[in-house]
């Protein structure tokens, strides 16, 4: 027996209630080992309905485990491929070669669902990540509790699935907005697959632009003398429900992306866009950030604003995204304002 083996019959123990749970919420995709803390670091298996998908992040799978891995979801999971992906290499991007066969079942378009909502799925696509990022179901689940007749913005939308959960919940009006064409079309194809009262409206722009614009505040077609980039004109309006969902950094000729040392110049723009009486979502997937420093900053910067944050609830990610400490690398927290 490999070493490996007895961590993945641990996980799969400890998941057991949480998956009885989740399949009654018509969910079939969820974590089933998390490495970083259930023994392994840099390695992930995940099942995204009638897929498995195990991906290395620090250094590639020997054989042995590879053939370990297999043989284990073989007798839990009957019947279920499973697809390898290993991004251990620079920018995270996959590296292993598939034979055709595997490389054909990775690529093949699959339909997962979670709390009811369908979703488009694929092992290996033109970018990197998986199209529905599972440690954000239970922020997902709470959007749905609080959407219904209400008016939604997404931003940093990637694939649209806090939009599309959001329209199945019954919003009145939904906005996504993110910079890659790429992904939206995920989105609006993610739409489709579900029965809508209402459409999601995509928004392929730079979000600083947007919720610049979104705000008030405004987007000048010229800063400091230089010509920005081309960008939808969108009318100054408030929504009910704001999701914001940065990536760690990135960097456009609007602005920069910073969760560690300037969250604020996105915070700002997106609580001004919620409506009062409001609801707020805010995320930093930061390990190193401080949640409760970082609630604090967010209340002080809105107080700079002149809006009050009245209540702050921390959503914790699912039991398949397990934490010893209880400080999970990703932090969730929801302003009411």
């Amino acid at each position: 027996m490999s070493s490996l083996t007895p961590l993945l019959q641990s996980a799969e123990a400890a998941r057991a209630e949480l998956i009885a749970r989740l399949q009654a919420e018509d969910t079939n995709c969820y974590r089933l080992f998390h490495g970083s803390v259930e023994g392994m670091p840099g390695l992930t298996v995940d099942r995204y309905g009638e897929q498995l998908l195990a991906q290395t992040f620090h250094q590639p799978l020997s054989d042995d485990e590879l053939a370990a891995i297999h043989a284990h979801y073989q007798a839990s999971h009957p019947g279920l491929p499973l697809v390898y992906n290993d991004r251990s290499a620079g920018n995270s991007r996959i590296g292993n070669a598939l034979t055709l066969e595997q490389q054909a079942e990775a690529e093949a378009d699959h339909t997962i669902r979670e709390l009811s909502v369908n979703y488009h799925y694929r092992a290996r696509h033109k970018g990197q990540d998986p199209w529905l990022f599972l440690d954000l179901r239970a922020a997902r689940r709470r959007v749905m509790e609080l959407a219904a007749g209400k008016s939604v913005l997404n931003l940093f939308a990637y694939t649209c699935g806090v939009g599309v959960a959001a329209a199945k919940a019954g919003a009145s009006f939904v906005m996504n907005v993110d910079f890659a064409e790429s992904s939206l079309s995920v989105g609006r194809a993610n739409a489709k697959l579900n029965l809508l009262t209402t459409r999601p409206r995509c928004v392929q722009s730079d979000v600083f632009a947007a919720i610049r614009q979104l705000s008030g505040i405004g987007q000048p077609e010229r800063v400091r003398g230089k010509k920005m980039p081309p960008f939808p004109k969108l009318e100054a309006r408030q929504f009910d429900l704001v999701f914001l969902d940065p990536p760690r950094y990135s960097k456009s000729p609007f602005g920069v992306v910073d969760l560690i040392n300037d969250y604020q110049a996105l915070f700002k723009p997106a609580l001004l866009a919620t409506a009062p009486g409001g609801t707020l979502i805010c995320c930093n997937n930061v390990a190193q950030v401080d949640g409760d420093a970082w609630l604090d900053s967010l209340k002080r910067s809105a107080a700079k604003a002149g809006r009050e944050v009245r209540a702050a609830e921390w959503i914790v990610p699912d039991a398949d995204f397990p934490s010893p400490d209880g400080k999970h690398p990703l932090k969730i927290v929801a302003l009411s304002v």
